[in-house]
């Protein structure tokens, strides 16, 4: 382990980190594709809406699920760089038990707030019937979908990307597999996606418990090691809230986006879940990259490896932008071509095609606020990082919309979040010159 952190070369050591999580997010964007296509083939843009307006319900839920994984990793792998194993495999053990509480937590929470929240989601009377049905769905497989980004995510600070990658991989392949069974074969609609989901979480679960009782030398799952502090438990979630925040914001983006877009039509808001899911393509490789190279910078921060530290974010900051710079001119290029081929209707291909150029236009942005983010988490920086997780799809966001909608109106709906990319990598940039600058004069 500390030959993978502390002393293979950047480039080799970053990407044995980084390539299983892409290959998962790869594997992840394949489902979410497949999931979109299979939905569409029901050529009812109701059901589309409906699956849209729930996607901010499983995004809070991978917020829920890592305030304890991205808060555990990124204090676990600053403790592995300083020599604390005893430390970290506490540390894990109540991360796991923490994140299976929250998710009974989160299931109740749903039930009792079905009706305001579905109205809150943006279900209108259109779409209601089908987004009930994949929310209570959702609700029943909370604990299940929490739990496993504790897993996933602390697997790796021990170097265990590949089985982390197999894993995920194993439960999207059930999903993917079983969504067309559900949704066509069962006559399940929109509930049938859900279903799929919630089973092949069920497969990644049983796979990483496998992986961390059989593989794991820190990271444990026995509730016997639950002797945990006060302090420890506060770093945890000092930093796994703006973790947390960040998919929170993700999700508040995504409501607030359905919102805006009520006004202009049911087929403005299934273009835009068309257009998510393939800006995904871009975006989940993005997230790869970043979260795979994560226990590499917390280790070395941990160990004041100031010069391996330092060339870790660089390296991380050219893949990122370089990716995004050309994943964003090619997914442009072929923006009608993929509309199509999820739902040939010259309305949603001609709304798609501008929302996706639009929305694309400042990717290389946000694999630089990826970067700063996992940096932040990493070295405890909990103020920075809070910052990052209200900024862009917050504050940023919200202030862009408010200006612009009054003076160009649908457009300003659009433009919106490209113009909040660029105001939280500016105020990123600034973050992380102020971090390098004290960790470079620090002994």
């Amino acid at each position: 382990m500390d030959e993978l952190f502390a002393q293979m070369p950047v480039p080799k050591a970053y990407f044995k980190l980084a390539l299983p999580v892409v290959l998962s997010m790869v594997v992840n964007m394949a489902y979410n594709l497949i999931d979109t296509f299979f939905i569409a083939q029901t050529h009812q843009p109701a059901m589309v809406a409906a699956v849209t307006i729930c996607t901010p319900l499983f995004s809070f839920m991978l917020a829920m699920g890592d305030m304890f994984g991205l808060g555990g990793a990124a204090l676990i792998s600053r403790y592995l760089g300083e020599g604390k194993r005893t430390t970290c495999t506490r540390i894990s053990s109540f991360c796991t038990f923490g994140a299976v509480v929250l998710g009974a937590l989160v299931t109740v929470g749903m039930f009792g707030l079905e009706h305001p929240l579905l109205r809150l989601l943006g279900a209108t009377s259109a779409t209601w019937d089908e987004a009930r049905r994949f929310y209570q769905i959702m609700a029943v497989g909370a604990v299940i979908i929490i739990f496993s980004l504790v897993p996933t995510n602390l697997l790796r600070t021990e170097g265990l990307a590949t089985e982390a990658m197999i894993g995920s991989v194993g439960g999207t392949i059930v999903t993917i597999c079983c969504d067309p069974l559900f949704i066509f074969g069962f006559h399940m609609g929109a509930a049938g996606a859900a279903a799929a989901t919630v089973l092949g979480y069920i497969v990644t679960d049983l796979l990483y418990l496998y992986y961390v009782i059989r593989r794991c030398q820190v990271i444990t799952v026995d509730p016997r090691q639950l002797q945990i502090t006060w302090q420890w438990v506060k770093e945890v979630i000092v930093i796994g809230i703006p973790a947390s925040l960040t998919n929170l914001m993700q999700s508040l983006g995504l409501m607030i986006l359905n919102e805006c877009l009520v006004p202009y039509g049911t087929t403005k808001i299934a273009a835009a879940g068309i257009v998510m899911k393939i800006d995904m393509i871009v975006i989940l490789i993005l997230v790869g990259f970043a979260f795979g190279a994560q226990p590499l910078v917390g280790y070395n921060y941990g160990a004041r490896n100031k010069k391996r530290f330092t060339a870790v974010v660089g390296f991380d900051l050219l893949v990122e932008v370089g990716y995004a710079t050309i994943g964003t001119v090619a997914l442009m290029v072929a923006a009608p071509f993929l509309i199509r081929l999820f739902m040939n209707d010259p309305v949603i291909i001609r709304t798609g095609t501008v929302m996706m150029r639009i929305f694309l236009s400042t990717t290389p942005f946000i694999g630089a606020v990826m970067v700063f983010t996992t940096v932040f988490q990493s070295a405890g920086k909990a103020g920075s990082a809070f910052i990052m997780a209200i900024a862009r799809q917050g504050l940023f966001y919200v202030a862009a919309l408010a200006t612009l909608i009054p003076l160009i109106g649908y457009l300003g709906v659009l433009w919106a979040q490209p113009v909040a990319d660029v105001l939280t990598g500016i105020v990123g940039g600034l973050l992380y010159w102020r971090v390098i600058r004290v960790f470079h004069r620090t002994e």
